[in-house]
């Protein structure tokens, strides 16, 4: 197994980890709680890092394969947040944290299967103006920094 590709797994499951903690405590109240910067629900957004692990780490091995990431852009991304949001305005925090602990424990496991090799390819990715981006990179901008990133936004919507 490669190190580094162990070093990004540990810290994918160290952000879900941090983010399943945080919400663990929260009121039902809290859990519903529209966050400011993103007008969608702590629920809806702890579960769309949950459900999305899968198509990041797809991402990523594309890129590890030498295939480009072509035709997802930020327009196609807000329509898929926009309908998660719908689809999941109702998950309860139970299941949510399931589907956290499952997804990030799935990536983590795929991420472990990484070669140097793999993480070092590059191509382009449609997301980021077809810049030529690693899969080390991708990886370590979605699966790892996703968690990271809304629980910071979590935090500063409950004030915490």
């Amino acid at each position: 197994m490669s190190k580094r590709a162990n070093a990004l797994a540990e810290r994918i499951e160290q952000g879900a980890q941090a983010l399943t903690t945080f919400v663990e405590g929260l009121s039902e109240a809290e859990w519903q709680t529209v966050v400011a910067n993103d007008n969608r629900t702590v629920s809806v957004l702890v579960h769309h890092v949950a459900s999305v692990y899968p198509i990041e780490i797809d991402l990523a091995r594309a890129l590890a394969e030498g295939k480009p990431i072509a035709g997802v852009t930020w327009e196609v991304v807000a329509e898929m947040n926009a309908r998660h949001a719908q689809d999941q305005a109702g998950a309860s925090k139970q299941e949510t944290l399931d589907l956290l602990r499952q997804n990030s424990r799935v990536a983590a496991d795929r991420v472990r299967e990484f070669t140097d090799e793999e993480l070092d390819r590059a191509g382009p990715v449609s997301l980021n103006a077809d810049a030529p981006l690693t899969a080390q990179f991708f990886i370590e901008d979605h699966a790892l920094r996703h968690s990271f990133h809304h629980l910071a936004n979590i935090r500063a919507a409950l004030n915490r």
